[in-house]
């Protein structure tokens, strides 16, 4: 644990000699300009540290993010430069780290915290429920909760009990919380610094399966696109993209199941069939213009996720898709989940996880007339 938290008038107002020395640090380590092959953990990392750069009240703490540099190593060497005041272990206890965050955040800090697993942040689900999502209103606005909730989720890397879960559905259905979930590098950058940058508390929900996927991003034109949409007061905060076009039938994910749905799409088109995927990237607020605009165009829809399909994110989406398309659509919405039962032992959660297979057994079913 840190031995001293700067207040947050020596944060907004004198910046000290490590802060100082973090980014002399951060200018001499910049990337070579122009795109390079970057995974989603890097795209995280810089997106910390350059938040931590940009705004001395920006802390990250929680359980071996110091040295270590996290588990999956997202918070890599940001103790080494920005010093054990800014980026800093804490003992395991997920309740103390959220209720910790919670102070510093009503007292004009930006705290960043990491609850490693995604079951591992069930034992702070008091605190975020009852507190973090609800000062705001119960102060009349008088008190914001900027701050972020980190929590790696979801499958697909081969891991045990209480290490796969897929949360979200919990912090969507608690009003006051922001739920995001990128599925590109680059949207792991641009939506961790919007998230950091919300007075809103953030639940930022990053796929597992995700950190080591690559892609060819320019780190520098992100760190220009940020710093103008500051600027303009514009951002991409909860809007869904369009990942793929297509005009045959639209299918609907996020997170960890965009990818799954990209190569649904690819398999299709071989077949002869135009999919249009879409990339709902902010759970909530959620963007019902650019999902619905599409499931208009094409007429059929899939909704496809890791998590449970009962009392889910997708049953959600597919109730707003049914009210707000129902005179469009050619036939009934699929949704391509994950089975409700608790998650499987590691051999078993390709059997579990939505494949290309299923999804195009849902296309299939789609009451197509020939």
């Amino acid at each position: 644990m840190s031995p001293s938290i700067t207040t947050s008038s020596e944060a907004n107002g004198n910046v000290s000699a490590a802060t100082a020395r973090a980014a002399a640090s951060a200018a001499a380590t910049v990337e070579a300009s122009g795109p390079q092959a970057v995974t989603m953990a890097k795209a995280l990392n810089t997106a910390l540290a350059d938040a931590m750069h940009a705004d001395p009240s920006v802390l990250v703490f929680g359980e071996d993010v110091g040295l270590l540099g996290g588990v999956f190593r997202i918070t890599d060497g940001l103790t080494k430069t920005f010093g054990e005041q800014r980026c800093f272990d804490t003992p395991l206890a997920e309740s103390g780290i959220v209720g910790m965050a919670v102070g510093m955040a009503m007292n004009g800090m930006r705290p960043v915290v990491e609850m490693q697993f995604d079951a591992f942040a069930y034992p702070a689900f008091q605190q975020i429920v009852s507190h973090v999502a609800k000062m705001h209103n119960r102060t009349r606005g008088t008190v914001k909760l900027p701050m972020v909730i980190r929590v790696p989720y979801a499958g697909g890397i081969g891991g045990v009990e209480h290490h796969c879960d897929s949360s979200e559905s919990y912090y969507a259905h608690t009003a006051g919380l922001k739920v995001f979930t990128p599925a590109t590098v680059a949207d792991a950058y641009r939506m961790l610094r919007e998230a950091i940058d919300s007075d809103d508390p953030v639940m930022f929900m990053e796929p597992k399966k995700l950190y080591w996927s690559k892609d060819l991003v320019d780190l520098d034109d992100l760190r220009a696109q940020h710093s103008l949409n500051v600027e303009a007061g514009t951002s991409s905060e909860g809007r869904a993209a369009v990942a793929r076009s297509g005009t045959d039938a639209t299918l609907i994910a996020y997170g960890p199941s965009v990818p799954t749905a990209l190569a649904a799409a690819a398999a299709a088109a071989e077949e002869g069939r135009s999919l249009e995927v879409i990339d709902v990237r902010s759970i909530v607020p959620f963007d019902d213009e650019t999902v619905c605009a599409s499931v208009r165009k094409t007429g059929r829809a899939v909704v496809i996720a890791e998590a449970h399909g009962f009392a889910s994110v997708s049953s959600e989406i597919v109730a707003r898709v049914q009210e707000r398309c129902f005179h469009h659509l050619a036939a009934p919405i699929r949704r391509v989940t994950g089975f409700d039962v608790p998650y499987p032992a590691p051999k078993l959660e390709h059997y579990y996880l939505p494949g290309v297979d299923r999804i195009l057994d849902a296309v299939d079913d789609l009451q197509w007339e020939n």
